[in-house]
């Protein structure tokens, strides 16, 4: 026989269809998002580790100051390498003026072009400069993805980097100048060993708008001026990469010691030596897209846990409410574990659905939302969508056995007590009859005091919740004012306008350069982090500080990472040998630029064994224009501000999506809570209708209570929001950044926050008093006890 009680269901429905669709909505934003994210960073994942097999990605590189011989090669292979040669230019970039209506103006040959030509101007920049590093096509070894377009053919050809042309909105068919010489663009390809556009290795962040690659044909390569060549050879390793990082590390260490020593015996400089697993370029994705499915993961996590608490007292709601009906009916012979089956069917149909739509949603729409986020930051090659288990586990199957289970516990617990207790609406398992005694307060407070006792499981859950909403929404309301101070505090605290780093030690006529000494070291603790140690004068006339001999200076920024005081023993290494250095810190400098040490150049020079006459490069504010030959590097306003640059580039966009999505949880989880302390109260709000109370009276006596808790609640959750974002952006940062960038919350975003929370809250009170105006009068009559 048909069981009458599934008849009930689709009424239920019907009855409690505002509360179910809040928790359908809920977790199909949740699912949707976690599963899409998930699936998007897994399959990226799985994508990037393929192409080191796919593309045949190098096992490090090295460049030259010249080309190398056939014989010199031919040794270093005798080690058991294969070299490739991966030479490059690297030329200054701008794009052709467009016309009145946006369309690219058409130059004819290689004319000189400076009056049409746009210099991009970035707000963070100083003068708008963009360098391409062109390379010659790739066959054999890092080969390319095409993503758009076409390979270059012809000598007037080039094909950018997918990321680089976004940032500078360069379309195909766009006509580019690069050095003196203006290209086409024939296609966006994706270069397998840049992934991530650090110019150079040893930078703290990658910057895809002034930095990108680029491939011409071997017939332009080969005409390209070679006073802009870098000699860049990659190798492979006979017998395959090790599996183990201390066995590549060996190997790339022996193998430095062949070149190193072949380049001396060629009268040659190895300017560079890259291991792949030293290589940002072709790691940080990787490392980057992994951390962010763990970060999603968690999420998933805490909102499992507020799903549990709000499962459980919406449950607990629907058996108080139906008390008279469950009592009714297990007099009437139905068993426990029939109701008990009847009252978990809906929850879990409403789970299981929202699981399914939401993945359903995952897999397509927020899918993609992720997978461009990625490609927003990192020059990725094509990616396959691929069936994740673990996204399917964490949003489908735990959230229906959490469902199950919470409500199996409460119902079970519910159903202990005898049918008459259910017809008495007496649930309550206190001993205690008593209500609690309050002061001589006057009726309305009294009223109100009550209203919040009796609710207070509610306004518990309501605490997480709203804790878990406002941890989101601090976070995305404080990067971009965050990324701002930064990049602002590095530009008031610059050395010079001008750092230049030479390849030898020549003069300046310019009398306002100061000469400095540096050299770059690693810590040796469980991070691994560059350390720029210093030789600065005594009396100079840019260091803000001071420095007698002795005196060993860490900036704000190395302090701050490390948590180093005055007094704290630094032991710093080598980069490619065992020797390492002991400094004991004498005090700090405010310099958020970088993790660096200053000493006086007196002291680095006898610390690292330097003529007395030794030095690396000046520091001026006048551009230096009589060594430019010699100058390897040049740090201006520009480098120092790559980090906030990039992050507000690439992440500027999810800022906003946390704090939407934050600000809809806010509304959900209040709206459901709200609601629940409305029908639990629904009795005693019909009394006072027949006692002659309107809707305006009632709403005050029941919302405002809400009101008042509301507001305790979210100014206690943002404090304790702010606590916990210093733990977690601590724990979160000191692992994935490369440098270290402070936590800096701008004053205004605590009204902000309390303002945006609060005003979501006022539009959930005023469907909330609709709620109490439909509520009949005859209810109380209804349910007399």
């Amino acid at each position: 026989m048909r069981n009458p009680l599934w008849r009930r269901i689709p009424k239920e429905l019907k009855g409690e269809l505002g509360k179910y669709m809040v928790i359908f909505l809920f977790m199909v934003i949740t699912t949707g998002m976690v599963s899409g994210f998930m699936v998007a960073g897994e399959s990226m994942k799985k994508t990037y580790d393929n192409t080191f097999d796919k593309y045949n990605v190098e096992d490090g590189h090295f460049d030259l100051s010249d080309e190398a011989s056939d014989n010199m090669k031919d040794n270093i292979e005798d080690e058991g390498v294969k070299l490739y040669d991966m030479s490059y230019y690297e030329l200054p970039m701008s794009k052709i003026g467009s016309d009145s209506d946006g369309n690219s103006g058409n130059v004819e040959g290689n004319a000189e072009t400076k009056d049409d030509t746009v210099n991009f101007v970035n707000d963070a920049a100083d003068d708008g400069g963009r360098t391409l590093r062109i390379f010659a096509p790739r066959h054999d070894v890092n080969k390319m993805c095409l993503m758009d377009g076409e390979f270059p053919v012809g000598t007037d050809e080039i094909a950018i980097d997918r990321m680089y042309a976004v940032n500078n909105d360069i379309e195909i068919g766009d006509d580019i100048k690069a050095g003196d010489k203006v290209y086409s663009v024939c296609g966006f390809v994706a270069l397998s060993d840049y992934s991530t556009m650090f110019q150079n290795n040893n930078d703290t962040m990658f910057d895809a708008t002034i930095f990108g690659i680029a491939v011409v044909s071997n017939e332009e390569f080969d005409d390209l001026p070679e006073k802009n060549k870098t000699w860049s050879y990659s190798w492979m390793y006979d017998d395959g990469m090790p599996d183990e990082e201390n066995d590549e590390k060996k190997l790339a260490d022996d193998l430095l010691e062949t070149v190193y020593t072949q380049a001396v015996m060629n009268g040659i400089m190895v300017e560079n030596y890259i291991p792949r697993y030293q290589n940002q370029a072709i790691n940080f994705a990787g490392d980057d897209i992994g951390s962010d499915t763990n970060m999603m993961k968690w999420f998933e996590y805490i909102v499992i846990v507020i799903l549990a608490f709000i499962f459980a007292v919406t449950i607990s709601n629907t058996l108080t409410k139906e008390a008279s009906v469950i009592g009714t009916l297990r007099a009437s012979g139905y068993t426990k574990g029939e109701l008990l089956i009847h009252y978990i069917s809906l929850p879990v149909i409403v789970t299981f659905m929202a699981s399914v739509v939401g993945n359903v949603l995952g897999y397509s729409v927020f899918k993609d939302m992720g997978a461009q986020l990625y490609y927003g930051s990192y020059s990725l090659t094509k990616y396959v969508t691929y069936w994740n288990a673990d996204a399917f586990v964490l949003t489908t199957v735990i959230p229906l056995i959490i469902m199950i289970v919470v409500n199996l516990l409460v119902v079970n617990s519910k159903l202990k007590l005898s049918p008459l207790r259910f017809l008495r609406h007496d649930l309550s398992r206190s001993k205690r009859k008593k209500a609690v005694k309050l002061p001589h307060w006057k009726f309305m407070t009294r009223f109100k005091t009550r209203v919040i006792l009796q609710n207070i499981p509610g306004y518990v859950v309501m605490l997480l919740g709203i804790y878990f909403a406002q941890v989101l929404l601090m976070f995305g309301l404080m990067l971009n004012p965050m990324l701002k101070h930064y990049q602002n505090d590095i530009l008031d605290n610059m050395v010079a306008d001008h750092q230049y780093v030479l390849d030898s030690q020549v003069e300046t006529a310019n009398n306002n350069a100061e000469t400095y000494c540096m050299k770059t070291l690693r810590t040796t603790g469980d991070i691994d982090d560059e350390i720029m140690v210093y030789g600065i004068h005594s009396d100079s006339k840019y260091f803000p500080v001071k420095l007698d001999d002795g005196d060993v200076l860490v900036s704000d920024s190395y302090a701050d990472k490390y948590e180093i005081v005055d007094g704290d023993k630094l032991e710093l290494k080598e980069s490619y040998t065992d020797d390492t250095y002991d400094l004991k810190v004498t005090g700090s400098v405010v310099y958020p630029a970088a993790l660096a040490v200053f000493v006086t150049e007196g002291d680095f020079r006898e610390i690292f064994d330097k003529d007395e006459d030794y030095f690396t490069g000046y520091f001026s504010n006048d551009k230096l224009t009589d060594i430019e030959d010699h100058v390897v590097s040049e740090i201006t306003k520009d480098d120092m501000i790559k980090v906030s640059r990039q992050l507000t580039k690439s992440m500027g966009g999810m800022f906003y999506i946390v704090v939407v999505f934050s600000l809809v949880m806010f509304m959900l989880l209040v709206y459901l809570l709200t609601k629940l302390i409305v029908e639990k109260n629904t009795v005693s709000i019909s009394m006072v209708k027949i006692l002659g109370y309107d809707t305006k009276e009632i709403s005050k006596l029941y919302l405002s209570s809400t009101t008042v808790m509301v507001a305790v609640v979210t100014l206690l959750d943002i404090l304790l929001s702010y606590l916990s974002i210093k733990v977690i952006y601590r724990a979160m940062l000191i692992d994935m950044l490369s440098g270290w960038m402070p936590i800096y919350m701008a004053p205004w975003i605590f009204p902000l926050m309390f303002v945006l929370s609060f005003t979501c809250y006022l539009v959930i009170s005023l469907l909330q008093m609709k709620r109490i105006k439909k509520i009949p009068m005859d209810e109380a009559l209804k349910n007399v006890e």
